[in-house]
């Protein structure tokens, strides 16, 4: 297979210790990494709250790789190429001086800036205005705002309002992990390059959807994200 090298970013990982970054989001840079596809100058910054140091951080990505990979060993070569990328910051994300730090550790001028927003919706807000007050909000860096955005459309809007401050809609990637599984993405294949379907999958033709959702991992730890967020808007 044929692979080609993205240009090189600092990828900034806000809540790098939270359920989303542990379950999914490091395995997939794993993924990229065990094909190829992150340049070797990338840097992955993990930024939470707690106080870690560099060696402890990059310990605990590694145990939770070989907790979350699924039907696959640790390719300690693989391990060692990602491991090279990894850094720490200690952050508070509502204190809007401690963002400097992170500029003490990105170089916009030579890897293109890319923020992961793996947190509460809240929170939003002053990740962008710490990004800006940092110098890493200008183009050409980028931003990702996970679901759920807000908990309704007047706090969706406000949220949104509060990133286009900052941000140009060109820089803004809005994404909800479930919606690039491939059964999802294979939906829009068989819908319109079917000839079967294409004529009568409409409004028309379907009464209603279900969508039956069987997972195998419960609630746990994650009360208080419920709580807040919902089962059903989640």
């Amino acid at each position: 297979m044929t692979t080609t090298q993205n240009q090189a970013c600092d990828l900034i990982l806000f809540g790098t210790k939270g359920d989303l970054a542990r379950r999914k989001l490091l395995p997939a840079l794993y993924q990229l990494e065990k094909a190829g596809l992150l340049c070797e100058h990338s840097h992955i910054i993990g930024v939470a709250r707690d106080e870690l140091d560099r060696a402890a951080y990059v310990e605990l990505v590694k145990t939770n790789l070989v907790r979350f990979l699924k039907k696959e060993a640790l390719d300690e070569n693989v391990w060692q190429s990602l491991a090279a990328k990894l850094q720490y910051v200690q952050l508070d994300m509502t204190n809007i001086s401690d963002y400097q730090k992170l500029a003490a550790v990105t170089e916009p001028s030579k890897r293109i800036t890319v923020s992961y927003f793996a947190t509460p919706p809240a929170l939003f807000g002053d990740l962008c205005r710490g990004l800006a007050e940092a110098g890493l909000a200008a183009e050409p860096s980028r931003v990702v705002l996970e679901k759920p955005i807000g908990h309704d459309l007047a706090s969706s809007k406000v949220i949104n309002d509060q990133v286009a401050e900052y941000f140009k809609e060109s820089q803004i990637y809005r994404i909800d992990h479930y919606l690039g599984k491939e059964t999802v993405l294979n939906l829009l294949a068989l819908r319109f390059a079917n000839a079967i379907f294409a004529s009568n999958w409409d409004h028309n033709a379907i009464d209603h959807v279900q969508i039956t959702v069987a997972e195998e991992v419960g609630v746990e730890g994650r009360w208080s994200y419920y709580d807040d967020a919902g089962q059903m808007r989640d």
